[in-house]
């Protein structure tokens, strides 16, 4: 899809301001190897836009960057809280822009970078008034869902809410679960909250370069062969690890992340290794459904964003090309 030029007035805003480089694109798409690229050949640090990498511990489950990766280039919120913590888009939006003027301080350039189409909106668009979780309403939903099952729990948002369920898959927990907590909070449609923004932009050019595949099943094999590798790779001791170190449940969000509550639910009995194989490949291509859902409407409301083939033989240098360019217009 071709960049769309801002009017005369907003460029001439805009190209006052820093550049950062946003690079976006679903699991598995190459994205950890395009920013290494990137920061071989650009002043750049890497942020971390990843709802897992932030937690400590969570290493093969998250396919966090190695010691060497990160060694190469200074990266930034990763390992930052303890997997029993919520960490949340708020605090996000908060962090990396503190980070960012940090970067820019220094004369480099931030790279922000990762899948998390969530916290790549509140970066630009600030955030939603929304009320606070609250641990009581949540511990009651997550009961109800225990006896009568997700669906159910669907259907009961269904009824408050007919625009947010449909939005929703059945069986997807955790936005099921913020949902019905915020329309009980607020006694409003989804869609009213959400409306309510309480930031301004931020005072950055945004230069957006997503990651896309040109054929959805060789993505779907990509993730497949990421998953056995992970397997492979020990993930299922790391949540062994996991559970003997720290006080975890599957109702926080650590134990939330995909392939992480297969291996738990494996390890409680529920299932056999070739369920939890095929839970945690099916849960990873449903995640990057979502991401590439939160990419086809970046497409319509970003101004100048380019998207690149993700499975191009040459991606990492096309993303460095297209990187030079979007940064020399800036």
């Amino acid at each position: 899809m071709a960049a769309r030029a801002a009017p005369a007035e907003s460029a001439s805003v805009t190209s006052s301001l820093p550049p950062a480089l946003l690079l976006l694109g679903p699991t598995a798409s190459g994205k950890t190897a395009c920013a290494l690229r990137l920061a071989e050949a650009l002043p750049v640090e890497i942020v971390s836009v990843d709802s897992a990498l932030v937690y400590r511990g969570m290493d093969i489950g998250t396919a966090k960057p190695t010691a060497a990766e990160r060694a190469a280039c200074p990266h930034h919120l990763i390992d930052v809280v303890s997997p029993e913590e919520a960490y949340s888009a708020a605090r996000f939006r908060a962090e990396a822009l503190e980070i960012m003027d940090g970067i820019a301080a220094r004369g480099r350039i931030p790279l922000l970078a990762g899948g998390t189409m969530l916290y790549f909106k509140a970066l630009r668009d600030g955030l939603s008034d929304l009320p606070p979780a609250d641990a009581g309403l949540r511990a009651g939903i997550d009961r109800a869902a225990a006896a009568r099952g997700w669906p159910a729990l669907h259907a009961e948002l269904a009824m408050l809410d007919p625009e947010a369920a449909a939005r929703l898959e059945p069986t997807d927990a955790q936005r099921i679960q913020r949902a019905l907590e915020i329309v009980r909070l607020t006694g409003r449609p989804l869609a009213d909250s959400y409306a309510r923004r309480a930031m301004a932009a931020p005072p950055w050019r945004l230069l957006l370069i997503a990651l896309a595949p040109s054929e959805r099943g060789v993505l779907h094999a990509r993730i497949a062969e990421r998953f056995d590798a992970m397997l492979a790779a020990g993930l299922l001791d790391e949540v062994r690890r996991l559970r003997a170190t720290y006080k975890l449940d599957l109702s926080m969000p650590s134990m939330r992340c995909v392939g992480y509550r297969q291996a738990w639910e494996h390890l409680d009995g529920l299932y056999g290794l070739d369920t939890l194989r095929f839970k945690g490949i099916a849960a990873t291509r449903q995640l990057a459904k979502r991401q590439l859902t939160w990419q086809r409407q970046f497409r319509e409301t970003w101004d100048g964003l380019v998207e690149i083939d993700c499975l191009r033989a040459d991606l990492a240098d096309a993303v460095l090309d297209t990187a030079r360019r979007l940064l020399a217009r800036a």
